[in-house]
């Protein structure tokens, strides 16, 4: 350890920070929502779409909704659905789907004997799709052994964002074949608002590629055989986030993506979903991360777009211990956290370098056995390629000085267009030299116990353990806190927001296989 943290305040702030985030997990304990009943019923084996592309998991809740109300959701919906089946309604759970769809089927809530034959009707097929998102996590590890896995860390990372999956496969195969390690698929701009999963093989995107489960499996089956090509496993990248989390995270546990974008906060703060929606559709989701052995992406770098890099420091270290916290209490182990921040402090303060390493070094420490996220720099980017490209070698030679586990690759474009194959192939360039020349540098490098760095880093540390004590004196904690816009300066009520309509409060005898079978492991 470089900084020499006092290790009694290292403890007070992961102590904090589970103070704050316990009262969000007793009330996503306490919640459900359509998007884990819809995940449910997708792991219980219900894909597909009808002729218009909305998915039978849709259809069969909007039914459910019409014949049940609040109840159907507040008891879970796997119950009323398997007392249909056993009352004779249909064969198999989707034909039920599309009967129900066509109006010829009446739900009912069940109770005594027939409650109980429902609830044990649906605990096997549940069972089973977790058992075939066990068998991916172990496909994986088979891979890793057989292929061989990337030979040293930062992993690079490296996205494409066509919006036609079938342009996206050849370059992500291409970018692999040029170095990177993971490649993330960027999500269609306003996907994450969609409260429904699209269906198929999409072409069409605005900045991205739509997250759909035959995507995911397209884009898995050509970086498999690019991976067995280059002898080196390559990782898969897409984003659980949004109002469809728990079903875009049970499509990655069982098309076997390797990393998912999941942040505790991010939709609520960046795309005005509901705080209540976000918090139980992101426990859940994680702990479908957990079992699939997925790694998260945490978003705090987003953070940095919108509240100043030097002054919102605390606000990150603070998002991370947060988020510490949220993924380990779903079950997610250390090496799958990847927690996210950026270089993004604007060049033009003085000694910006050094806050700059302050700041990704304390996120090193604070989390030592955690593959950081290390974001480069966006919004100081100006449109001149010859200065971006130099911003962007800085940025990785503080991920090589701070020994980062996970490097996006930054590209001179960044925020000005989309980057081309040539952008793409320099900044490449860009990443091998530095890590060629300078990769094992943070062996050497010990910064004054006095000096700019380590004292930055102190500072940035205690203002986060004051944040996250001042967080404990509003009435309702973190919900407060993020209404009051303590998080990149955004100002979101824990009763408005996109979603709200989609919550319900679990009822004493609520039934979710799924949610029982994530507690227990």
């Amino acid at each position: 350890m470089k900084l020499h943290l006092p290790p009694q305040t290292v403890r007070r702030a992961r102590e904090l920070a589970a103070r704050v985030g316990q009262p969000v997990v007793d009330l996503a304990r306490a919640h459900t929502t359509v998007a884990v009943e819809r995940a449910t019923l997708r792991l219980a084996g219900l894909p597909g779409a009808d002729a218009e592309g909305t998915p039978w998991v849709n259809r069969l809740l909007d039914v459910l909704d019409e014949d049940l109300g609040e109840d159907a959701l507040a008891h879970g919906v796997v119950v009323p659905v398997w007392d249909a089946l056993l009352r004779g309604e249909a064969d198999d759970l989707p034909s039920l789907a599309q009967k129900a769809a066509a109006g010829s089927v009446r739900f009912r809530l069940p109770t005594g004997a027939d409650a109980r034959a429902a609830r044990a009707a649906a605990d096997g097929p549940v069972a089973a799709g977790l058992a075939r998102v066990d068998a991916r996590r172990a496909e994986r590890d088979r891979l890793l052994r057989e292929v061989g896995d990337a030979p040293r860390q930062p992993w690079i990372y490296l996205i494409v964002a066509t919006g036609n999956i079938h342009e996206d496969v050849p370059q992500a195969q291409a970018a692999a074949r040029a170095g990177a390690d993971v490649i993330a698929v960027i999500r269609s701009t306003g996907q994450s608002l969609l409260d429904f999963v699209p269906e198929g093989a999409t072409s069409e995107g605005f900045a991205g590629t739509y997250a759909t489960q035959e995507n995911f499996r397209l884009m898995r089956a050509a970086l498999d055989e690019t991976s067995r090509e280059l002898g080196r496993y390559v990782r898969l990248t897409n984003y659980a986030s949004g109002l469809c989390m728990p079903e875009i995270a049970v499509l990655a546990g069982l098309e076997r993506l390797d990393m998912m974008l999941n942040d505790s906060m991010y939709g609520i703060l960046f795309r005005d979903i509901n705080p209540v929606r976000t918090f139980v559709d992101q426990r859940f989701s994680r702990q479908v991360h957990a079992r699939a052995g997925i790694i998260i992406n945490t978003g705090e770098d987003n953070y940095l777009t919108t509240a100043d890099a030097v002054e919102a420091a605390h606000t990150v270290t603070t998002s991370q211990l947060l988020n510490e916290f949220f993924a380990r209490e779903a079950g997610l182990e250390t090496w799958q956290l990847g927690l996210g921040h950026a270089f993004e402090i604007d060049p033009a303060v003085p000694d910006s370098f050094r806050l700059e390493l302050a700041h990704a070094l304390l996120a090193r420490e604070l989390f030592p056995g955690a593959p950081l996220k290390w974001m480069p720099p966006t919004r100081h980017m100006t449109g001149d390629v010859f200065r971006g490209y130099l911003l962007d070698g800085f940025f990785n030679l503080a991920g090589a000085l701070t020994g980062q586990g996970i490097l996006l690759v930054g590209m001179m474009t960044e925020a000005v267009v989309t980057p081309w194959l040539s952008d793409r192939d320099l900044a490449l360039q860009n990443v091998r030299y530095v890590l060629d020349a300078a990769g094992r540098l943070h062996e050497d490098f010990h910064p004054a116990p006095d000096g700019v760095i380590v004292q930055r880093a102190h500072q940035v540390l205690a203002e986060s353990v004051d944040l996250l004590e001042r967080i404990l004196t509003h009435e309702r904690g973190l919900l407060d806190a993020i209404a009051d816009g303590t998080f990149g300066l955004m100002r979101r009520p824990p009763d408005g927001g996109r979603g709200l309509d989609g919550v319900r409060v679990k009822a004493d005898d609520y039934h979710n296989p799924a949610t029982d079978l994530l507690e227990a492991t």
